[in-house]
């Protein structure tokens, strides 16, 4: 028997239900070096997180099938094929990073640093309600067969002008927009998902063409690691149904650990192999002179002619209580955020 903790419920449901394609079981150690070194599978697909399995101890046989508890319920089995210990070097290269104080780094070390391997089963009832493989194409048949086209976006945060503008541009470009917040574990200090959800499905009664666009949660971890999370979260939004994907400015980046624009960077040098165009936009701000929201593609002015969007700022106006300016954020937005109380926006100690 093994107890599973809520991040592996997660991995468990999208292994089973078609999201984490190419794999469909836990890592064994040969995959997982494999992955954090190269990105890419034993079988040379690209893939650039691991997706293990941790366990208290390793006093498992191989070979074994072991009942998969959540909560104290029977949720599936594993039938274990490999069991490992994963280094601390692993950890470092994973997040391009030696520095303890990392988040990422830091939710790995609060593991353990055991995980088993093995094919997997799950029990249907703990399926429903999950994305799956193809859903946007299965959604779109209902409401709207002329799509063809769909661009993902991936956010952790309620929307801001810069998210607003980023996405008008996708739909101009393609024929549909899936907006895909991640809704699983994410550090203390950031936007619950009550706060992110309540303002997206303002934003698309009020303002958004709802046969062109979709909103639905991902519900994994937020990993923190900058530009292989950006091609992990490509990958899964292709699986789900998406022939585009938004990479912005310091996709899954955290403080100063990567560069601005390098997720953008790999996403791009690898995107002939992840099956997903992926659309590197620039950061948009708010020029005076201009009176929009333009990017340094579209706009000449000096550096004191703009407002950049900044997330820092939002975060501390809504913490005091008080309406962002409306540069940054819709006042609606900000309405619809501070209506849930203070105790509700922000993720506490976890």
């Amino acid at each position: 028997m093994i107890h599973i903790s809520p991040e592996n419920f997660l991995d468990l449901r999208y292994l089973a239900s078609g999201v984490f394609y190419p794999i469909d079981s836990f890592m064994s150690y040969d995959e997982y070096v494999c992955v954090v070194k190269d990105m890419r599978l034993l079988n040379k697909a690209i893939f650039s997180l691991p997706i293990s399995l941790e366990v208290e101890h390793l006093n498992y046989d191989i070979g074994s099938k072991q009942d998969l508890y959540y909560d104290d319920t029977l949720v599936g089995f594993i039938s274990i094929s490999d069991k490992f210990k994963i280094k601390k070097e692993h950890i470092f290269e994973l997040y391009q990073s030696k520095d303890e104080k990392h988040p990422g780094i830091i939710k790995e070390n609060l593991k353990s640093p055991y995980r088993v391997a093995g094919s997997i089963e799950i029990k249907e009832e703990f399926l429903k309600g999950s994305l799956y493989k193809n859903f946007l194409q299965d959604h779109f048949k209902k409401i709207n067969k002329n799509v063809k086209t769909i661009a993902g976006f991936q956010t952790r945060n309620p929307i801001h002008k810069a998210h607003e503008h980023l996405q008008r541009v996708a739909l101009e470009l393609c024929d549909a927009l899936f907006i895909n917040p991640l809704v699983g574990w994410k550090k203390e200090g950031d936007f619950s998902e009550n706060a992110v959800m309540k303002a997206y499905e303002f934003m698309l009664e009020e303002f958004y063409p709802k046969n062109r666009v979709v909103l639905r949660g991902l519900q994994t971890a937020m990993r923190y690691a900058g530009p292989k999370e950006a091609v992990f979260h490509a990958i899964l939004r292709r699986n789900i149904g998406c022939s585009h994907f938004i990479v912005g400015r310091d996709h899954a980046g955290v403080g100063t650990y990567y560069g601005n624009y390098e997720a953008q960077d790999l996403a791009k040098a690898v995107e002939k192999d992840l099956g997903i165009s992926i659309l590197a936009l620039k950061e948009p701000y708010y020029c005076k002179k201009c009176n929009e929201l333009v990017s340094e593609k579209t706009c000449s002015h000096k550096e004191n002619e703009k407002i950049y969007i900044s997330g820092t700022k939002i975060r501390q106006a809504l913490k005091n209580d008080e309406l962002p300016s409306e540069f940054m954020m819709r006042k609606e937005i900000s309405n619809v955020i501070l209506s849930l109380g203070k105790d509700n926006i922000f993720i506490k100690e976890n």
